[in-house]
């Protein structure tokens, strides 16, 4: 009795020892000192373009939110803009970057102006009677030979939302995420003609990410032992916004090389020609790339073939099962865009603690269903068949499972699976015990390699 006693108040300590050092999990535990901005993956990029032999002098009135969206609230109304309304300072500063650019002050123009003539009072009031001073002059306001028009047009929420979970005994995960997405639109405007020079487009997914996990078991008949964990991380809104606007930029800067508007500015006739094919090369991209990484295409090829590393869970008539390390290989055909028939051969480790230990050989077809093939991202179902090979006997079961699958590049996707297996027999761990036969859990990660290819646009 003393040793369950023990057992429990050892369990209770580990679990305020997690607790108390959650900063394991990213817990902010004390202030912060203030810091430098963060920077996007475009701030280097605008930053080390090549430089002009002279700088473009370009007044911007006003680049505002023209969404008028709020923040999305889940429980009455929420008043918060959803886009940062400094957009204009953003611009500001991604021109400034660019070194391309001399930014004239134009959105606070009726403040620049009330200051001079403050200064030209003052200075004629106290400049004396001296009739050949000119106190109250002031240097000539700088004025601009090409305008930037624009804004943020819209602000997408819930453009792409899923999840995945799993519970087993009182022990679960899950996670879950949703994309947002914001479009800029930038033009430039010649001041002389009112010609609009150029017009260029960009847009941003924000994404927010939730990992949770949970745990409860009933420690005796009165006692409840229950241990939560989670994190929550949303990309902020401002540095989606930012780095939107400095590629908005950059493309301003790039496209007008190339299609020759800033052929005066340019130092040395060789030097964007890398920074432009690498552009042509994303529009090209681009042309086959709808919202949300879908492509107008299956891209998937029609013959793949996989392999997993499984853990495996037998589910018999002894206690104190163990889940195992096994592996899966196979080959899948893509009958239409969404469903393909699979075969595989996998070896599985039947296993409870101290007493029972036993390999075997399977073999399944399945019939699997991927209802999102234009998408990069995209769950799975399946179901079928199986055989289970030992020296003595050939056994039979069925299985479903599911999954995510994650095209990392053309021919090549990430699968994340679990599978639930139905036995036929009683005996997989030689000993029939009870009505129910015996089953199988198994959970995998794993890589599946598509061989040949949809016909689509180079």
């Amino acid at each position: 009795m003393k040793t369950y006693t023990y057992t429990k108040q050892i369990i209770l300590l580990i679990a305020l020892s997690v607790l108390h050092n959650c900063t394991l999990f990213n817990l902010p535990t004390g202030n912060e000192k203030s810091t430098l901005g963060e920077n996007t993956s475009y701030t280097p990029a605008i930053r080390n373009l090549p430089a002009p032999k002279d700088k473009i002098v370009v007044g911007v009135y006003k680049f505002r939110d023209q969404t008028g969206q709020y923040k999305a609230a889940d429980n009455g109304a929420n008043w918060s803009t959803a886009i940062p309304q400094g957009t204009t300072t953003i611009l500001l500063k991604a021109l400034e970057d660019s070194k391309w650019f001399t930014a004239i002050e134009r959105e606070n123009i009726g403040n620049l102006l009330n200051e001079r003539q403050i200064i030209r009072s003052t200075r004629k009031e106290y400049s004396g009677n001296d009739p050949g001073s000119d106190a109250s002059s002031l240097p000539p306001l700088l004025f601009a030979g090409m305008l930037l028009e624009g804004g943020v047009v819209s602000y997408d929420t819930n453009v792409m939302t899923g999840g995945i979970g799993a519970r087993y005994f009182g022990l679960g995960a899950g996670a879950q995420y949703r994309q947002d997405r914001i479009t800029v639109y930038l033009r430039a405007v010649s001041t002389s003609t009112g010609e609009i020079l150029k017009t260029v487009y960009t847009s941003k997914t924000i994404l927010s990410t939730s990992i949770n996990g949970n745990f409860f078991r009933f420690i005796d008949a009165e006692r409840l032992l229950e241990s939560d964990i989670g994190i929550t991380q949303n990309e902020p809104v401002h540095l989606a916004v930012t780095e939107a606007i400095e590629k908005a930029v950059l493309s301003l800067i790039v496209e007008g090389v190339r299609d020759h508007l800033w052929d005066k500015k340019v130092t040395a006739p060789h030097d964007f020609d890398k920074i432009i094919a690498n552009y042509n090369a994303e529009e090209t991209a681009n042309t086959n790339r709808l919202v949300g990484n879908k492509f107008p295409d299956q891209q998937r090829g029609k013959v793949s073939v996989f392999g997993y590393a499984e853990g495996f869970k037998i589910k018999g008539d002894y206690v104190d099962s163990k889940m195992s390390l096994g592996g899966k290989v196979g080959v899948k055909y893509f009958i239409t865009d969404y469903l393909n028939a699979e075969a595989n051969v996998n070896v599985v480790t039947f296993e409870n603690s101290g007493f029972a230990k036993k390999e075997m050989m399977m073999s399944e077809v399945n019939l699997e269903v991927l209802p999102l093939p234009k998408y990069k991202l995209s769950p799975f179902v399946y179901a079928g068949a199986g055989t289970l090979f030992t020296r003595d006997k050939i056994r039979y079961k069925a299985q479903i499972g599911g999954g995510l699958e994650y095209l990392v590049s053309r021919n090549l996707a990430l699968r994340a699976v679990t599978q639930y297996d139905f036995g036929f027999d009683d005996d997989w761990d030689d000993f029939v015990n009870g009505k129910r036969n015996d089953m199988g859990v198994r959970v995998g990660l794993g890589l599946n390699y598509y061989i040949s290819f949809k016909n689509s646009k180079k």
